[in-house]
């Protein structure tokens, strides 16, 4: 699990941003299916270099949008939502592309990068 998970330390994104966002693309594309256990957060924080409280913050906010499962004794789990694989490809293009443009880079420039990454 934590081998899907890299948080890197110097980016401008706070780790707990990081976990959360790999978490819910993991979740969202089926890599994590429904029921699948969490490492507890001790675990999951150790493995990643963090504060317990980053890992804990991530799961909270997952918990939040009804992505995750915490119950005591039973540890975290993927809540049972199904997966919209489509939805979320559509959704990570409009980022790629707002975020793009919001960095003064043309369409042209946008479709070549993305043609460069296949």
């Amino acid at each position: 699990m934590s081998t899907e998970l890299v948080v890197d330390l110097s980016s401008t994104t706070p780790p707990y941003e990081q976990i959360r966002e790999r978490l819910r693309d993991l979740i969202q594309v089926g890599q994590l299916a429904p029921g699948a256990r969490l490492p507890p957060v001790r675990q999951l924080a150790g493995d990643l270099g963090v504060a317990p409280g980053t890992v804990a913050r991530a799961y909270k906010e997952l918990e939040e949008e009804h992505l995750l499962v915490t119950r005591r004794g039973a540890g975290t789990t993927v809540a049972r939502v199904p997966a919209d694989r489509a939805a979320v490809l559509k959704a990570r293009a409009e980022a790629y592309v707002a975020h793009g443009r919001s960095l003064g880079f043309s369409d042209a420039e946008l479709r070549t990068a993305l043609d460069a990454a296949f």
